[in-house]
């Protein structure tokens, strides 16, 4: 997994963690039990009303037992993503 992770470092990756919030920020580091280190980071809450909010985390540290899914993010792509019209379901916690 780590050799994965290292083509990451220094792009913008999304994490969708085991409690289902979605991180995304630039992959700083990484240890041997996954453990991320995100630069100007953000959590994008979702909700079935309203827009997508984005709370700034700025400098983050996401525990690797806490990683669901960590994946690149296409930044031209996710730029022209308009979040404030965007509805969906709050993700559930992952079941193990």
């Amino acid at each position: 997994m780590s050799t994965a992770l290292e083509s990451y470092i220094n792009r913008t990756v999304a994490i969708v963690t085991s409690d289902g919030r979605m991180i995304v920020g630039t992959l700083k580091g990484f240890d041997q039990t996954i453990n991320l280190i995100l630069d100007e980071s953000h959590e994008r809450v979702f909700s079935s009303s309203q827009g997508v909010e984005q709370v700034v985390l700025g400098l983050y540290i996401v525990r690797g037992d806490n990683v669901a899914v960590i994946g690149e993010i296409d930044e031209e792509t996710d730029s022209t993503l308009d979040l404030g019209n965007i509805r969906a379901e709050p993700l559930n916690s992952v079941a193990h």
